[in-house]
């Protein structure tokens, strides 16, 4: 179930918001978990014990390190390694298990048969979710959950739970014992998921269909136009896409009273690879820094750069288990290290603003091509096309497009730019001309609403990138 489908919006939604407000506050937690449990067995229902299992491990994990903090360093480390093993073990099983003895068959020619094993929907972000509750409970970042029932919420909560944000526990935990409802909180998590669904329906998948013609098509018939129209097609698209599906979640979470971090800002404003990724799935980014980076040694100790390039390799492994993937995060990592070692070096160079903006979507851009790209020979060729190598000079298909998505693009653009909060920030120094913007948003949202209802139960073309990660 995703939440831009007709039996979220329709069915699973209000019932839960109905129940939600209805029920004693005390049961409250208590029906979000079951609720999420529904939310998530709509999926495949046997992956919910999957789910379980993992939240189980962690739970009683952390109250062994809990129990265990006047015992030895000894004993206290070895339940740390004993949480990070068992969560990695479950990501490894479900999610690269075939990717590595598909390797391992390439490299030593063996002929180890596949598992095909399934994927278990948003693996990767509750499996984080779950060790971080851990590793925080180890550093005393956090005291020890010793209900289970206020665990499993933390980590099954349906807004977050398939496509993140990776939501921290110190984040939410005083939330799960005591939280706020009110008018106004509900309607700011209304209007905020109302602008992620319009993103995701509206943007995302009409930017999705010019993105697939021009990466699933035949290469050798792609022009040099037609290729970068298409990658900037797909740079829209998963922006839209994922920043969507976080609005959405956030505006989920403060209809039941919860404060999620923001987990995207702007990044396509960005001047430099490394402010690009302060922009963009920022819980991701922050979660490899405190939890992998730091402890590696970070800007500290050892290798800067082997610690920078080991995170983005891991950046990009996470997203899947293939390697333009992980070309998708060493392409990343390979700038950041280019980046850091002209501003160690405190080098006096002087580039223009707009140099930097363009060096950054090139970047962003051709490594979106590695990410979209159905394995690396694939993307190697696209890019080739990008540069006019193999490619068709005839750009009948490119103008057709490019006067069909016009306006999707200036729209496109303007959304991904900071502007409506420009405009609102200079609006809002006029009392009358504030006035207007308090009458006029209500209306302006609810247009927005009328207008990605419409387009969803119309449409049955609603891909989400991030739901398989």
């Amino acid at each position: 179930m995703v939440f831009s489908s007709v039996i979220f919006l329709f069915a699973f939604l209000p019932a839960t918001l109905a129940g939600y407000y209805v029920i004693r506050k005390d049961l409250r937690n208590a029906f979000l978990l079951l609720m999420s449990l529904l939310f998530y067995a709509a999926g495949e229902p046997k992956f919910v014990f999957i789910m379980m299992a993992s939240i189980a491990v962690n739970y009683l994990l952390g109250l062994s390190i809990h129990f265990s903090l006047d015992k030895k360093n000894i004993i206290r480390r070895t339940l740390l390694v004993l949480t990070v093993a068992a969560n990695l073990a479950l990501l490894f099983y479900y999610k690269y298990f075939d990717f590595t003895v598909a390797n391992v068959n390439w490299l030593f020619h063996f002929s180890i048969p596949l598992k095909n094993i399934a994927l278990p929907i948003g693996i990767s972000f509750f499996t984080f979710q779950g060790m971080s509750y851990v590793l925080d409970v180890y550093m005393k970042k956090a005291e020890v959950q010793k209900n289970p029932l206020n665990v499993a919420l933390y980590i099954a909560f349906f807004p977050q739970l398939i496509a993140g944000p990776i939501v921290r526990y110190t984040d939410v935990n005083m939330q799960i014992f005591s939280r706020t409802e009110s008018f106004e909180l509900f309607g700011d998590g209304a209007i905020r998921f109302i602008i992620g669904l319009a993103k995701k329906i509206i943007l995302s998948n009409q930017f999705a269909v010019l993105a697939d013609v021009a990466f699933d098509g035949n290469l050798k018939t792609l022009s040099v136009a037609m290729a970068w129209l298409g990658a900037f097609a797909y740079a829209f698209q998963i922006y839209f896409d994922f920043s969507g599906y976080s609005d959405m979640a956030i505006g989920l979470g403060k209809m039941f009273g919860f404060n999620f971090n923001e987990n995207f800002n702007y990044p396509y404003i960005s001047k430099s690879v490394q402010d690009f990724w302060r922009r963009w799935h920022i819980s991701l980014s922050s979660w490899f820094r405190d939890y992998v980076y730091i402890p590696m040694g970070g800007n500290r100790t050892g290798n800067v750069y082997f610690n920078l390039i080991t995170i983005f390799f891991l950046t990009g492994l996470w997203h899947g288990a293939s390697w333009h993937y992980i070309a998708w995060g060493l392409w990343h990592g390979m700038f950041l290290l280019i980046e850091r070692f002209f501003r160690t070096r405190k080098l006096k160079v002087s580039v223009p603003i707009f140099i930097k903006h363009i060096y950054t979507i090139f970047v962003v851009v051709i490594g979106w091509v590695l990410f979209r790209g159905n394995g690396l020979k694939t993307s190697a060729k696209y890019i080739f096309a990008m540069f006019g190598i193999g490619t068709s000079p005839d750009n009948t298909w490119t103008q057709f497009y490019l006067h069909d998505y016009f306006v999707t693009f200036v729209i496109g653009i303007i959304c991904a730019l900071p502007v409506i909060p420009f405009l609102k920030s200079k609006i809002e120094k006029y009392h009358i001309a504030n006035k207007i913007l308090n009458v006029v948003k209500p209306f302006s949202v609810g247009l927005l609403f009328v207008v990605s209802i419409a387009y969803t139960v119309t449409t049955t073309y609603n891909p989400f990138i991030y739901f398989n990660f």
